[in-house]
């Protein structure tokens, strides 16, 4: 039995048990910022669980696929070591949500794994909470389990809470022992070791008490169940086989390293653990960049760094020297697209993404390696390896913390992780020093407290700009107040509005509030909530009262030319798909009347004839004028019928679509135009990047379009009459122009270099000798840095033997170049000397032993500078 047989039996046995069959969530939990990835399989049930949200079903069966690396749960260090750590896995799980309990939960588990999975019963162990006498029971006299293959255990391991209040209650594990070739040799037994014997196989959590502030527990008016059951562990018992990397949903990927490398698993230990290592970093890395993490230095991209990163240097150890962890999870996508299509849909995206990113990585790899092996040299067993190196692999190759810890513990070394978080503590301090703190989670509970009061605003903007109302609440410094007078900044919710709220990208309304004795500016508008709607503005004069009707009056022309900009944001996406290829997501947006910015998934920067190509595109479907039609559909028929989602976002039953033709049709609450005519002109301001394999396009529309061009026009008139030329001649005129430059600049080089060899004879004459070793110091006049390095060389051929160390000024700058002799170079390092006198000119600078080159910006000290190299000379000759 497959393990994508034993994904099919779990859910079809659950769902003929009334069971809904509920897809999984992405890795990126939804509206929990307490939890870094999706790790079990209750997370998209949680405010069902906490009663925040009501669904159409109470069973409910899934497959999760879930990460486990970085926060709480983090099992990335030992990946590759055991036969059951997994940074990605998948949890199969069965919910009530007030319905069936303890009986209907124990049943079903023994159902299963007894009838569709065929596990031996005699095998079989439970484990009960100490005090759950109820579960004890129901275990023995219904299922028929033995007393003495029941065990009861402590709440450490047998009792669950969601925190340190709600929902919470006892669990009842399944394990299966798996004989005395599991053992560990010692006197085994549930909870007395770690080993695989005794493996523990599904957990029920049996959710019957909230637990208060003061710990006391009161039952639960509708207990609830929660379970969970690795995929790949339960596959590898089914398949007889000892370890889950041993189970087909990893072996296959295994066989496909093992193809890759030429080398077979189970040869070398060091290489099944690299083997193991790839085959599951590669499923980790293929789900979380096909929901939306793409590797950065923060959150979660660099966790997902560290996932690709640690994969890498592995493959590297099984001696690939090219990317191949795209290749790798291509074999991951054919053993998994079946439960997981996502991953077929976005196999171009997530392959360039890795490419991407082991490219990158590749480049720096072997330097850094290089580094940390000349460290780990001067250390032997049982040393600490500093914390400001593990810092230096870290910022300059690349290397996460943990993969430095990997490398340093097979070679028997600690870490110095305090010195390592020192070091990054000092490269943050500055940003820290600015950094005030937003107050954002203040202002949100004061918004969900009026929520709470039920105070709600409904939006009447798509039809209207201006409508009446009632104010609901006055807010002044995030504080509820009865009544704001001119002068006051406040913020204001009223029970109806034109005014769209800041939301999808969109920027809020601006306009004003009026009643018949005040006057209020409205500035901006936002939606902290979907059913709220709040106006930040300015009193302009008399009293506004919590209870006032006003007329609300939208900025009119500022809608429009947001609307203009915000459908032309839909023909851009449109357009850049087009051209570029299905990989581009949209990563982000903001659409004001002024202009437009969208983000969006790739993995170069645009060519300008890209560009060009976008911009015809988005103009050809302006000219055609198609009308915006607009409707409100289910969420399931929007997608089926091509609508695009924003990737990522949670939608509601049903959603607005706007739709252009067959060109474009997207999920969308914003604002728009009623034609694409409307729009006019379409026009590119620049490209750029904003993170790896994220792009970024601003663009104008319309009237600002026209102006950006006619400005673009004056530049080439102006240009033009510089060079005395007309728009036509002007790039043939300016080449002539670089290329007189350039003949200049080869002229003046030539004088410099002349100049330096004139000099070098000179300057031979100030050679003086330092105990027992020649110093020529000098400062170089009307010279370039360049040309200070030709003389170096020509001073250290006719030296023979010595230091040499000049000086030059350049475009405001102090240079420093220090030349070494190769006899001289073990015991007189030029990168020491040029980093001392460095600091003299308010620089820093570094290099090799025989040569070393520095800058500073603060040349009035340079002479001085000169002469304290005799100083450090004589300091390092007599050390030597």
């Amino acid at each position: 039995m497959t393990g994508n047989e034993i994904r099919q039996r779990f859910l079809k046995f659950f769902e003929e048990r009334g069971h809904a069959v509920v897809k999984s969530s992405q890795l990126i939990p939804h509206n929990d910022p307490t939890l870094l990835f999706t790790n079990a399989g209750m997370n998209q049930f949680k405010d069902v669980f906490l009663g925040n949200e009501k669904r159409e079903y109470i069973r409910a069966a899934t497959a999760q696929k879930c990460v486990r690396a970085g926060g709480k749960h983090n099992d990335l260090e030992n990946v590759g070591h055991t036969a059951r750590h997994h940074t990605f896995f998948e949890m199969l799980g069965n919910f009530s949500f007030g319905d069936y309990f303890k009986s209907d939960a124990i049943r079903f588990a023994w159902d299963l794994l007894t009838g569709e999975l065929g596990l031996p019963k005699e095998k079989l162990w439970v484990t009960v909470f100490r005090d759950d006498d109820e579960a004890h029971q129901l275990w023995k006299e219904m299922i028929g389990v033995p007393e003495d293959r029941i065990v009861r255990m402590g709440e450490k391991d047998n009792f669950w809470s969601m925190g340190d209040t709600g929902p919470c209650g006892p669990c009842s594990e399944i394990l299966i022992d798996q004989g005395e070739s599991m053992s560990c040799g010692k006197s085994c037994g549930i909870g007395k070791c770690d080993c695989d014997r005794y493996l523990e196989l599904w957990n029920l959590v049996f959710m019957q008490y909230n637990r208060a502030t003061d710990g006391a527990m009161t039952p639960l008016p509708k207990p609830s169940i929660d379970t969970g059951m690795g995929l790949e562990r339960i596959s590898a018992v089914v398949q007889g086989v000892k370890s889950n990397y041993d189970g087909d949903l990893l072996r296959g990927i295994i066989a496909e390293i093992e193809k890759l490398s030429g080398k077979s698993y189970g040869a070398d230990s060091r290489d099944d653990v690299s083997m193991r290592v790839m085959a599951d970093h590669s499923r980790a890395t293929a789900f979380l960049i096909a929901d939306g993490v793409l590797p950065s230095n923060e959150g979660r991209g660099y966790v997902l760094r560290r996932i690709m990163r640690r994969a890498m240097r592995h493959a590297r150890m099984l001696g690939f020297r090219e990317p191949v962890l795209h290749r790798v999870i291509g074999r991951v996508t054919e053993i998994m697209k079946e439960a997981y299509p996502e991953l077929a849909e976005r196999r171009a995206y997530v392959a360039k993404v890795v490419v991407n990113e082991e490219e990158r990585f590749l480049q720096t790899l072997d330097h850094g390696l290089q580094l940390l092996n000349e460290e780990i040299a001067k250390l032997k067993k049982g040393d600490v390896l500093g914390g400001e190196v593990a810092f230096r692999l870290y910022d300059t190759f690349g290397f996460p913390l943990d993969l430095t810890e990997d490398i340093i513990a097979a070679e028997g070394l600690a870490l110095d992780e305090a010195g390592f978080h020192k070091c990054m503590e000092a490269q943050r301090e500055k940003a820290r020093e600015h950094w005030k703190g937003s107050g954002e989670e203040a202002v949100e509970a004061i918004y969900k407290h009026l929520l709470q009061q039920g105070i709600q605003s409904r939006f009447s903007g798509y039809r209207n700009t201006c409508d009446a109302g009632e104010i609901l609440a006055l807010l002044k410094d995030g504080v509820p107040v009865e009544e704001a007078k001119a002068g006051d900044k406040v913020e204001i919710i009223t029970s109806c509005t034109p005014f769209y709220g800041e939301s999808g990208g969109q920027m809020g309304d601006r306009g004003e509030i009026t009643s018949p004795s005040a006057a209020a500016i409205v500035t901006d508008t936002r939606k902290p909530d979907p059913l709220l709607t709040v106006h930040q503005g300015k009193i302009e004069s008399g009293v506004l009262k919590k209870g006032d009707s006003v007329a609300l009056t939208v900025d009119e022309e500022a809608r429009r030319a947001t609307a203009l900009n915000h459908t032309a944001t839909h023909l851009l996406q449109a357009a850049l798909v087009r051209i570029l290829g299905d990989h581009v997501k949209q990563a982000g947006s903001l659409v004001t009347p002024e202009r437009l910015r969208f983000d969006f998934t790739h993995f170069s920067p645009l060519s300008h004839d890209e560009i060009v190509a976008v911009e015809r595109e988005v103009n050809a479907r302006i000219r055609a004028n198609y009308p915006v039609e607009v409707a409100e559909m289910e969420t399931d028929r929007a997608i089926e019928a091509g609508a695009t989602a924003l990737f990522g976002e949670k939608y509601g039953d049903a959603v607005r679509v706007v739709k252009m033709a067959d060109f474009s049709m997207e999920l969308c609450g914003g604002t728009h135009t009623d034609s694409s005519g409307n729009i006019g002109f379409f026009k590119i301001m620049q490209e750029t990047g904003i993170a790896a394999g994220v792009r970024r396009i601003e663009a104008v529309t319309g009237p600002k379009a026209v102006e950006v061009m006619q400005q673009q026009e004056d530049l080439l008139d102006a240009a033009a009459g510089l060079l005395k030329s007309d728009r036509q001649q002007l790039t043939t005129r300016l080449h002539k122009l670089l290329e007189r430059q350039k003949d200049l600049e080869r002229q003046i080089e030539k004088l410099q270099e002349k100049l330096a060899a004139d000099q070098a004879g000179d300057l031979l004459g100030q050679i003086r000798t330092v105990a027992g070793v020649k110093l020529l110091a000098a400062r170089i006049r009307g010279v370039e840095a360049k040309a200070l390095r030709e003389l170096a060389d020509r001073l250290r051929d006719r030296i023979g033997s010595g230091v040499i160390v000049l000086g030059c000024e350049s475009d405001g700058k102090a240079n420093l170049l220090v030349s070494v002799t190769k006899d001289l170079a073990g015991k007189i390092h030029a990168g020491n000397i040029v980093r001392e006198l460095a600091a003299r000119v308010g620089g820093k600078g570094g290099g090799r032993p025989d040569f070393a080159q520095a800058g500073g910006n603060r040349p009035e000290h340079l002479d001085a500078a000169l002469n304290e190299a005799e100083t450090f000379l004589a300091a390092m000759a007599e050390s030597a």
